[in-house]
C-alpha cells in the first residue's frame, strides 16, 4: 500500500510541477493565441485516470491472465517427487524472504523459462517451464526460482506497473496536446475535432510510447539485476552462476555446418 501511495505521490507531483512550468512558459496563453481550446488542468486529471486505471487493472488481472494465456497448472496436490520439489524449494525460499507462500505453476513450454505475478506479495504466483525442469539440474531451477521468488519479495510487480501507469499518464498527455495543435493550427479546425486531430494523436502516443518504454527497459533491467542478486542470496551464489550460464548457453545460436 505505501508503494501505491508513493506512486500516487509521484504522479500528482509531477502534474502539478507540470502545470506551474506551463504556466511559467505561457504554454497555456500561447494555445489559446492559437485558438487551441484545451484545459490543460483538466486535461492533466484525465490523463492520470486513463494511465493509471489501466495499468492497476492490469496488475489485478495479473494472475489469471498468466494462468489462462500460459495454460499453467497450478500444484494443489502434488503428483509426482518434481512437483513435491517444487513447492518445497518455493515454501523455503518464501519463507526465507519474509512473504507468503505463492501459488506454484508448471506450463507447457520448450524454453527454460519462470514468471512471478501478482498485485500482492504474499498471495502471487510463480510458474516455471516444463522446458526449464527438462534442460536445467535441480541446483539451477532453485536459483531461478529464487530469482522470480526476489521479484515477489521486492514488490516488482506492483512497481512496474505503477511506473507504466506514470508512463502512459504522460504519453496520453502531450500526444493529446500534439494532436489538438496540429488539429487546430495546422488544418484550422474550429468546432469539435477533426480527423487530424485522432490520426496525428494515435502517431504520437505510438511515438511517445516506444520513447517511453526505453526509460521502462531500463528500469526493467536494473530489478532483473536485483532479482538475480536476491536468487544468489535465497539459493546460493554459485548456483545463480550456473543458472544464468545455463540460460546464456540456451540463447546461443546453433553452431552452423562448415
Amino acid at each position: 500500500m505505501m508503494r501505491i501511495l508513493l506512486f500516487m505521490a509521484t504522479n500528482v507531483a509531477i502534474m502539478i510541477a507540470i502545470t506551474i512550468i506551463f504556466n511559467l512558459l505561457g504554454l497555456k496563453s500561447t494555445l489559446d493565441a492559437q485558438g487551441v481550446d484545451l484545459n490543460l488542468d483538466a486535461l492533466l486529471v484525465m490523463s492520470a485516470i486513463i494511465g493509471m486505471t489501466g495499468s492497476i487493472i492490469s496488475l489485478f488481472m495479473s494472475k489469471w491472465s498468466a494462468k489462462n494465456a500460459m495454460g499453467v497448472h497450478v500444484i494443489e496436490h502434488p503428483q509426482n517427487q518434481t512437483e513435491q520439489w517444487l513447492l518445497s524449494i518455493v515454501a523455503r525460499q518464501a519463507q526465507q524472504a519474509g512473504i507468503g507462500m505463492p501459488e506454484v505453476g508448471i506450463f507447457q513450454a520448450p524454453e527454460p523459462n519462470a514468471f512471478a505475478t501478482g498485485a500482492n506479495r504474499n498471495s502471487a504466483l510463480v510458474a516455471v517451464s516444463t522446458g526449464l525442469l527438462q534442460s536445467m539440474s535441480a541446483d539451477e531451477v532453485e536459483a531461478v526460482v529464487g530469482h522470480e521468488i526476489s521479484h515477489v519479495a521486492n514488490g516488482d510487480m506492483v512497481t512496474m506497473a505503477l511506473m507504466q501507469g506514470v508512463v502512459n499518464t504522460f504519453v496520453y498527455f502531450f500526444a493529446t496536446i500534439i494532436g489538438h495543435i496540429v488539429d487546430r493550427v495546422v488544418f484550422k479546425t474550429e468546432r469539435g475535432y477533426g480527423p487530424a486531430y485522432y490520426i496525428t494523436q494515435m502517431v504520437a502516443q505510438i511515438a511517445l510510447s516506444i520513447l517511453a518504454s526505453m526509460l521502462v527497459m531500463w528500469f526493467s533491467r536494473y530489478r532483473e539485476f536485483r532479482a538475480d542478486a536476491g536468487g544468489a542470496s535465497l539459493a546460493g551464489r554459485q548456483k545463480m552462476i550456473s543458472a544464468l550460464q545455463a540460460l546464456q548457453r540456451s540463447h546461443e545460436p546453433a553452431q552452423l555446418p562448415g
